[in-house]
């Protein structure tokens, strides 16, 4: 655990010494002492108010699958998660923190898994749905990059497709033979059993939609405070792509896949690289800030399993 979490942080630095050969840091800095900070104060509310709404989701989704606790908990619980995940350089990540914490209020810790992979397959649901209908809204890419565009597409289909395959694999009973395979057929089945209604996928998927477009918001803002005049519809078709490469685990909490992917595609519709580092630099701290009361919310649990010793 402690090697590859090495591995991250090298990987990140890595590519931010790759950057910066390629971008001017005077520039970058330039860039930043101009920025007009009032505007950042919104970014920060909005990714506060997308882990709110999320944490909501969450709740909804552990409630169908038989877990107690009220909102409260997952609120705190969520924002915990999150705070490992983009704050603290440990072994254990946030998801696995939220598995555990739930895991004491419910079935276990497979089960607690289940929901919080099921979480996280909405959330990729609503990401692919958000970008998919602005893409389509605004190919901007199809005249600077029609591969570019027609991956971003693709990727969503193929992501639409993979939920399909997920929820048909719970009929194939062969699969229960192996361990790793039964998995696989017990997720299908948990997925089926929360999503058994239309009002129920129809909802999570807005909560889904919501949470990301809360996001795109925040980055919108950020954009705005470094004088780049994009409207919102260019940030929710560039920005969703990014989001995914930062969620194959190879860097730290995602820094450096970041920089290197807002770079790549702002540059395709005429961004300057100075300029987008520093957004995607001032985002990544916007995430890290947001996730300051997790950090509270744990040093307080922490300092409750003291008095009750």
């Amino acid at each position: 655990m402690f090697g590859k979490h090495v591995l991250r942080v090298i990987v990140s630095l890595a590519l931010f010494v790759l950057i910066f050969r390629a971008v001017d840091f005077k520039e970058v800095l330039e860039v930043l002492k101009a920025s007009n900070p009032w505007l950042l104060l919104p970014a920060l509310g909005l990714q506060i108010l997308s882990a709110l709404v999320a944490s909501i989701r969450w709740h909804m989704i552990m409630r169908e699958l038989s877990f107690g606790k009220d909102l409260p908990f997952y609120i705190r619980s969520y924002f915990k998660g999150t705070f490992f995940n983009q704050a603290l350089p440990t072994s254990i990540g946030g998801d696995a923190m939220r598995v555990l914490e739930t895991a004491k209020v419910g079935g276990g810790k497979r089960e607690a898994f289940y929901g919080v992979f099921i979480d996280r397959i909405v959330g990729l649901l609503g990401l692919l749905l958000l970008n998919l209908a602005a893409i389509l809204l605004n190919p901007i890419f199809l005249e600077k990059n029609a591969a570019v565009h027609y991956t971003i597409i693709g990727m969503a289909l193929f992501g639409f497709a993979s939920v399909l395959v997920l929820m048909y694999i719970g009929n194939l009973q062969w699969l229960t033979r192996n361990k790793v395979t039964k998995l696989a057929h017990d997720l299908s089945h948990r997925v089926r059993r929360i999503y058994r209604s239309s009002s129920t996928i129809a909802k999570q998927l807005t909560l889904s939609i919501i949470i990301h477009l809360l996001s795109m918001l925040a980055v919108f803002f950020i954009g705005l405070s470094v004088g780049l005049d994009y409207g919102l519809l260019v940030y929710i078709v560039v920005v969703p792509p990014v989001i995914l490469l930062t969620i194959i685990p190879v860097s730290l909490a995602g820094w450096g896949v970041r920089e290197t992917g807002m770079i790549g595609l702002f540059m395709l519709i005429g961004a300057q690289k100075a300029t987008i580092l520093s957004v995607s630099v001032i985002y990544g701290l916007i995430l890290v800030a947001a996730s300051a009361p997790g950090l509270y919310f744990f040093l307080r649990g922490k300092r409750r399993s003291r008095t009750k010793k």
